[in-house]
This record gives C-alpha cells, sequence and structure tokens, in this order.
C-alpha cells in the first residue's frame, strides 16, 4: 500500500511518500481503507519527535480517520467489510476506573492513533474496533476526517472540564485552528457568547460566519483591553486556551472573577509565570484538559446529525503532498481542518 511515513525525526523533508506492507489486523481489530485523513498537531510534534520515545519507528502519522471497513478480525461482531466509518482516535482498555467513568484519556494505557501507533497517512491503517463508529450520514469522508479529535477535545474542555453553561462568556484563541474553530461551535450549542480571536481580518470574518459574537486580532489589538471593552467590564467566565506560553499571562487578564481557564496545548511553549497571589484573590480556576472518552465523542455526534455542529474544512492535499500540508499548517495559513484524500 502507499503510505507517508517518516524514519528520523526534523522537518517535513523527512516525510516520504512510498510502498510498505498493508498492516496486519488482530483478532479484535479493524482494518479500514482510509479515505480521508485530516492533520493535527500531534503529527508535526511526532515528526519533530516530541516524546520521541512513545513514537513507533518508522512512524505513520494521522489519527483523524475516515473510511471503509475493509477487513474484521475474528472475534469482531459489530462491523463489517463496506461499513463506512469515522475513527475514534483514542485507545483505552475499556476496563479501568478511569474508562468505566468516562475518563477514558486517564487510563494508564492511553494511546492515540497515528503518534503512539500507526495512523492514517496511509491506504490502509488497523484500529481496534471499538473506535470504529459510524459516519454521520450527510458528511463526505473528508467533512468527517475533519471531526474527531478537535471537537472531541474543544467538548471534552468546554462541557466536562470548564462546565461552561448558557449565557456565559467563553474567550477562544486561534479560532483559525482546528480545534479553535470546533470551540466557537460547541460554545454556541452549549448556550454561551463567544468572544474569538484570529491573526487576520480574513479568519476573524469567517470566526464570525461560525457563530462568534465579537472577534479581536490577537497580533495587533490588546486582547485583554478588547474583552473587557465588548464585556462592558465583565470579562470572559471561560477561556480556552491551547497556546499555552505566549497566550498565558493575558488570558488571566481576560478572566472574569471565578472565571476558568482551560488549556489543552502548548503550541507556543510549556512555560509561564503565574502570580498566585492573582488566582486565589480572583478565585480563578486552572485546568487543564486532554482529548476525552468515547461516550463524548459518540455525544458530539449527535449534534452533527441535526446540523448545530458542522464540519470546517480548510483545504484538501492528496497523501502525496503531506509535507505540503503539514508546511501550511506550521505556518499557520489555514482555518478549520487540512485533510489528506487518500
Amino acid at each position: 500500500m502507499k503510505a507517508v511515513l517518516f524514519r528520523e525525526f526534523g522537518g517535513p523533508e523527512k516525510l516520504s511518500y512510498e510502498d510498505v506492507p498493508e498492516p496486519k489486523i488482530s483478532e479484535t481489530e479493524v482494518l479500514i481503507r482510509v479515505r480521508a485523513c485530516a492533520l493535527n498537531h500531534l503529527d508535526i510534534w511526532a515528526r519533530q519527535g516530541t516524546r520521541g520515545e512513545r513514537i513507533p519507528m518508522p512512524h505513520i502519522s494521522g489519527c483523524d480517520i475516515s473510511g471503509e471497513v475493509a477487513r474484521v478480525g475474528s472475534l469482531v461482531k459489530n462491523h463489517e467489510p463496506g461499513d463506512k466509518a469515522l475513527i475514534a482516535p483514542g485507545i483505552s482498555d475499556g476496563a479501568c476506573e478511569y474508562c468505566a467513568t468516562g475518563w477514558d484519556s486517564l487510563c494508564e494505557s492511553y494511546k492515540i492513533i497515528g503518534y503512539e501507533t500507526q495512523g492514517g497517512y496511509a491506504e490502509y491503517a488497523a484500529v481496534p474496533s471499538q473506535n470504529v463508529l459510524p459516519i454521520p450520514d450527510h458528511l463526505s469522508f473528508e467533512e468527517a476526517a475533519s471531526v474527531p479529535l478537535v471537537f472531541l477535545t474543544a467538548w471534552h474542555m468546554l462541557a466536562t472540564r470548564a462546565h461552561l453553561t448558557a449565557g456565559e462568556t467563553v474567550l477562544v484563541w486561534a479560532a483559525g485552528s482546528g480545534v479553535g474553530s470546533a470551540a466557537i461551535q460547541v460554545a454556541k450549542v452549549l448556550g454561551a457568547k463567544v468572544i474569538a480571536t484570529a491573526g487576520s481580518d480574513e479568519k476573524l470574518e469567517k470566526a464570525r460566519e461560525l457563530g462568534a459574537d465579537w472577534t479581536i486580532n490577537h497580533h495587533s489589538a490588546d486582547v485583554p483591553a478588547e474583552v473587557k471593552r465588548v464585556t462592558n467590564g465583565r470579562k470572559a467566565n471561560v477561556v480556552f486556551d491551547h497556546i499555552g506560553q505566549a497566550t498565558w499571562e493575558k488570558s488571566t487578564r481576560s478572566m472574569a472573577p471565578a472565571g476558568r481557564l482551560v488549556n489543552c496545548g502548548v503550541t507556543s511553549g510549556g512555560k509561564a509565570e503565574i502570580d498566585i497571589r492573582y488566582i486565589f484573590v480572583r478565585q480563578f480556576s486552572l485546568m487543564g484538559s486532554f482529548m476525552g472518552g468515547r461516550g463524548e465523542l459518540l455525544k458530539v455526534l449527535t449534534f452533527f446529525e441535526d446540523g448545530r455542529l458542522k464540519p470546517v474544512v480548510d483545504s484538501i492535499f492528496p497523501l502525496a503532498d503531506a509535507a505540503k500540508a503539514q508546511s501550511r499548517m506550521e505556518k499557520s495559513e489555514h482555518f478549520g481542518k487540512i485533510i489528506l484524500k487518500i
């Protein structure tokens, strides 16, 4: 089969499009004929060697997979060849106390497909049968691939961790990213008001089209001052952050008393200073968030069925151009998800 892989860590030039053996499946796995695979920052971090000890080499990235069931293991009863499917990106044991209570991503054996296993930058991918979910009827393969990781992450951050409620205001950093564009929609489904930031007028307009009530150019504006202005001094109840170091201090200055900051990533770096006195006097909550549970993803998919959530596809590249696709992501030229069509 054709696949894009890397054999050593480095830049996009390390990605190679070549023939590799088709993956073998166990008795509890399903072989997916991949039709589309969306990019995530995890793909870039894997290629660069972040936590390289966890990455099987040579490595095929890609955790957002959609396609068709090609073959099933002997113990798989609930899937058949030809079924259209999207893949839940997290693998857990399904038996520990965390899995039993919906906190799959706290499972000690938790892995992300395409990061700690081989992934979807290929014509075929082997996945556990429990990760195979039906594609909402009206979604194309490319649209379906744009959904799992970012919408699951956004739901876990806003609904499960921050307990965002109707009428509250949420600040969403970098709305042009996959997770940012998902967060705007999830926040609106939950009944919140949204302040979205982006780095260009074009991206700000797209954020408004997704439902953002206010938008701020984070390159040219004082974000905390603008947040205070548009909320008439009340500021944001929840800050949705996936940037880290570059936004941390601005995030805390944008929070209302008893505000919640929820973070899922550090694309700008992982070190930040905190004035603890400011945290306890304002009674802030600082929350970490990592992926989410299979049950949460099933919940999210119901909103695609009724049209309350919509895929956001930025661009589609052929598999052979995976390096170009990753370069587009690294330059932050995209709004929404970048897709590989296979």
